[in-house]
């Protein structure tokens, strides 16, 4: 005879899409309830992140509420643009943005959630796991999505900041605080919207460093930085978000240096960095400021700080390393009607070889 546990586990298992209620837009009480509920939830998975991103990028919250036979509540963070019709739109997850439950994902949960997805009426669906959900994702590869990998590093606060300080940061990221400390540095804390002005200047010469270094027209990389990182965009994205969003900035000599952005609730994300090099690389800056925000977030309580994404810079990855985070790689699924990723893959190529053969 089954245990209990068994029986319920094979029940779960058994449940098909056609038992299974979906609710959308999904009402805010239920949802502040499963934040609540759900120690892995991540800032912009919540009610306040989900209205962030949308103010922010003119959409609107297509959230999904998977209610299930035996009552469990699956939510599945979800926006898209509000001015194209469906058909014409990319239906999303925000970065860190997987599912929130009350209880455990199972697999199956998992494939009905994406199988669900994957039939809606959009010109693309792109969903995501947050990092800490990444092992699942990969066991449940739907065969009807075109996987891309993400990568992401996650330090883990068990233990609080004398730990993480003792055991996570390696000899390379307390010298550079001890270096930081001792060079005269200023730092300020406060809300994205008393300190979005400094904070600008530094991510305007942060995109022509990253330019320059890439080999790529600078008037090229600022106009894709405004698309995303426009000063009305950050006001809107982080500006907003009260207490949740807290920014750090370095002063050297008067001058900014260095700042960053990062999101608190039960976990921290590390989302937005700037510098100007010439201040922020002999003084240490930035291992300062992810010092003083992680230990911030051990005083939140906080279980995860997410350094957010590395793509393939094997530098950041390092420099994340340095702190303890743990790199994760997980897929990112599309569903698409006709092949966009395919002909996005194909642009980019052409764009970089037309950069290549101007530089050289």
């Amino acid at each position: 005879m089954l245990s209990t546990d068994a029986a319920a586990a094979r029940e779960r298992d058994n449940v098909a899409m056609d038992d299974v209620r979906v609710i959308s837009p999904v009402p805010r009480d239920i949802w502040w309830k499963l934040v609540e509920s759900d120690p892995t939830c991540f800032p912009f998975q919540t009610p306040t992140g989900i209205d962030a991103i949308c103010a922010a990028f003119n959409s609107c919250d297509e959230s999904r509420l998977y209610e299930f036979p035996d009552g469990r509540q699956i939510l599945l963070p979800l926006y898209r643009n509000r001015y194209l019709p469906r058909r014409l739109s990319i239906l999303m997850t925000p970065k860190t943005g997987g599912p929130l439950s009350d209880r455990p994902i199972s697999n199956n949960d998992l494939r009905l959630i994406l199988d669900d997805v994957a039939r809606l009426p959009f010109l693309r669906q792109e969903i995501r796991p947050t990092a800490i959900q990444a092992d699942q994702w990969v066991e449940v590869a739907p065969r009807s999505a075109t996987s891309v990998e993400c990568c992401s590093h996650v330090i883990d606060l068990d233990g609080g900041f004398s730990t993480v300080w003792k055991e996570r940061f390696n000899g390379q990221a307390r010298r550079g605080v001890r270096k930081a400390e001792k060079a005269g540095l200023k730092i300020e804390e406060g809300s994205a919207a008393e300190m979005l002005d400094p904070y600008y200047g530094l991510l305007e010469r942060s995109v022509d460093r990253w330019a320059r270094d890439r080999g790529q027209p600078v008037a090229l990389a600022r106009w894709r930085a405004r698309k995303t990182n426009s000063m009305t965009i950050l006001k809107r994205n982080f500006g907003t978000m009260g207490d949740a969003c807290r920014m750090w900035l370095a002063y050297l000599d008067g001058k900014p240096a260095a700042g960053i952005i990062v999101l608190f609730g039960h976990n921290a994300h590390y989302t937005r960095g700037a510098m100007d090099i010439e201040l922020a690389g002999p003084s240490r800056a930035s291992f300062l400021l992810q010092k003083v925000a992680i230990e911030d977030a051990c005083n939140r309580g906080c279980r995860y700080y997410n350094m957010g994404e590395s793509g393939s810079s094997e530098n950041l990855a390092r420099f994340k390393k340095h702190f303890g985070a743990t790199e994760s790689r997980y897929p990112e699924y599309r569903f698409e009607h006709i092949p966009l990723s395919k002909w996005e893959t194909q642009l980019r190529g052409k764009v970089k070889s037309v950069l290549a053969s101007r530089k050289g």
